[in-house]
Order: structure tokens, then sequence, then C-alpha cells
């Protein structure tokens, strides 16, 4: 930390999103409307899991912490991308810059171990139906959450030790509406090919990993319930289809950001497809993720028409 004040950058030029006013009053709107609908869809589906006690299953416990870790990606970035749309200059100060990475990469690390642990969730329900309440029970519920949040926080501090150490003292357009480690590294002062290399295998290479694992993992399921009984593959595939959907929509932004070479040209990095995917991570997603799960999935449907009734039934009373 103590060569954070030898840095002579003390804060990072952002790039804006939209040249003209109309455009900046057409993405504010887009952007307002999907952040409240972010906050609002996955709140949502945190009340429904706890207020319904038929929800109360490894499943739905796991899709209420993935909700939880939605928004807060979503609110790392969203809420000041809304502010800086009519700010001629877009600046970050280098402290603020590093914290967005830090939770960017601690919410991306917990919600890669939630997905693990939803598709071995479904694994278990689907392959092992007799022994799924003895091997998902409580605790082990609790603990993959648990994990989750460990290896969220290790995969930031890995990475972020060696980020806020290096010297700053050249450019400071980051090129991108927000700051993250691939493109906030390319300006320090000094050989980072190491640095990016370090970068790229421990949230490109594990992210592509995962991502296969998890398609393979889907695959095999599939299989196994065809060996079973042809008449249950059609239903299986109904339930993996939203998981399936999720992510593809969560790793495949992940792999283009940070295993994708990012062009640069004079010192200044741009690329028009790495804001499209961060758009899609950070904003598309999150917004996504409650109606997939929810309107894919008849328990749930049937449990937010009982809190309904319920908050129905209390108003009245009141």
């Amino acid at each position: 930390m103590d060569q954070v004040n030898d840095s002579v950058v003390t804060e990072f030029v952002l790039l804006g999103l939209a040249p003209s006013l109309g455009m900046q009053f057409f993405l504010f709107l887009v952007f307002s409307l999907f952040y409240v609908g972010i906050i609002l869809g996955n709140l949502f589906v945190v009340f429904t899991v706890v207020l319904d006690p038929h929800l109360h299953s490894p499943m739905y416990i796991l899709l209420a912490n993935l909700s939880l870790i939605d928004m807060g990606l979503s609110s790392t970035t969203v809420p000041r991308v809304i502010s800086d749309l009519f700010t001629d200059y877009k600046v970050i100060s280098f402290h603020s810059c590093m914290i967005q990475i830090f939770f960017i990469h601690v919410m991306g690390g917990v919600e890669m171990v939630l997905l693990i642990a939803m598709a071995y969730d479904r694994y278990t329900a689907i392959c092992k139906p007799l022994h799924y309440l003895s091997i998902m029970n409580p605790k082990m519920c609790v603990l993959l959450v648990v994990a989750a949040w460990v290896i969220g926080v290790i995969h930031a501090v890995s990475q972020f030790v060696f980020v806020i150490n290096l010297p700053f003292c050249g450019p400071n357009s980051v090129g991108s509406f927000y700051c993250d480690l691939p493109r906030v590294i390319k300006l320090a002062c000094m050989d980072t090919y190491k640095l990016e290399f370090v970068v790229t295998a421990n949230s490109g290479f594990i992210s592509m990993v995962t991502f296969f694992f998890l398609i393979v993992s889907y695959i095999f399921i599939l299989v196994t319930v065809r060996q079973h009984s042809s008449n249950d593959l059609s239903k299986a595939f109904f339930t993996l289809s939203a998981h399936i959907t999720v992510v593809v929509l969560f790793f495949a932004p992940c792999m283009f950001l940070y295993v994708w070479p990012l062009p640069t040209v004079t010192g200044y990095i741009f690329c028009p497809m790495d804001t499209f995917f961060a758009i899609v991570d950070f904003v598309v997603t999150p917004v996504l993720n409650p109606a997939i799960y929810t309107l894919r999935n008849k328990d749930m449907k049937m449990a937010m028409r009982r809190v309904s009734r319920q908050v129905a039934s209390a108003r009245e009373m009141t």
C-alpha cells in the first residue's frame, strides 16, 4: 500500500458510452430501467424464497444467493455509468477504481462457484434422487454458500495484492466505462507481461475451464436420464435449459473479457466488443436471471402467487 502514494496517477479517465445528447438520454433511460428491474426482480426472488416454506430447499437457497450476487455485481458499475452519462470529464479516483476492481472480482468469483454448486445440486437431484436429501442437506447447502464467498474473496485478493502496488505514472485513460484488471494493468509504468498472464490464467482460463466443465456435466446428466428413461429426457432438458442459459450468459462475456487480447492504439485501449460484453455481464445477465428461473420454474411461479396473495391479505388487514 505504501507504493500507492508514490504513484503519480491519482485518478483514471473512463470512456463515455454516448457521444450525443440524444444517445445519452436513451442510455440513461435504458440503464435506469434495467437497473430498477435488476433490483426489483432479484429482490422478489430473494423474498419469495425466504417467505415461502415450500422453497426452503438447497436449489432455491442457492438461487436466492445468486440473486443477491447479481444485484451486487450490477451495483459495482451500473449506478456510476448512469451518473457519468451526462458528465463531460468522466474520472474515477485511484482508490475508487481499486475498490471497484476488488468487488467485481469478489462477486464474479462467488457467482462462478454458486453456478457450480447449482449444477451439482441438479446432478444429485436428477441422477441420485434417492440420496438427494442426505447429500444436499442444510449443512451442505450452508457449506457451499460459505465456500463460494471464501473462494470469491481469495480469487479477488490473489490478483488485487499485485495490482494495488503497481506504479502508475503515465497514461490514465482506461478506455472503458469501468475499471477492471486487464485495462488498468496495461497503464502501469513497468513490464506487466507476467502479471497479465496471471490475470488471464486466474480469470480467463478458470472461466473457460469452469464453463466447459458445467456444459459437459449438463450433457452427462441428460445422457444419464436418457439411458434410464427417454420419457424423462424432455422434462430434464426443460429444467436444465434455464441453468445452461444462465451459465452461457455469465461465462461467455467473462471468457471474452479476460482471454481475448485488448487492442491498444497509441497508448489508448479501446474495443467495442469488450464494451458490449461488459454491458451484457453487468446489465443484461442480472436482469434476465430472475426471469429465466421464475418463468421456467413451476414451483417459483406458484410460490410467487402465494407470496402475492399473502401481501395482498396483509394490505387488506391494515
